[in-house]
């Protein structure tokens, strides 16, 4: 279960770095580029991804 939630994470982690770099730009070929609002919902996104990995990861006892 751990690693499933690890997986989800780390998904949500890696779509926010993706939402962001194109909304700074970086990674053309999208509506998406260069629209500094997807770089907002990018770092939240990333955010959200990091709190789900703390959480997968927690002791819980």
């Amino acid at each position: 279960m751990r690693l499933t939630k690890n997986l989800l994470a780390l998904i949500v982690l890696a779509v926010g770095a993706l939402w962001s770099l194109q909304g700074i730009g970086v990674v053309g070929g999208s509506f998406m580029t260069g629209q500094s609002q997807w770089l907002y919902i990018g770092v939240v996104t990333m955010l959200v991804g990091l709190i789900g990995l703390v959480w997968a990861n927690r002791s819980s006892g």
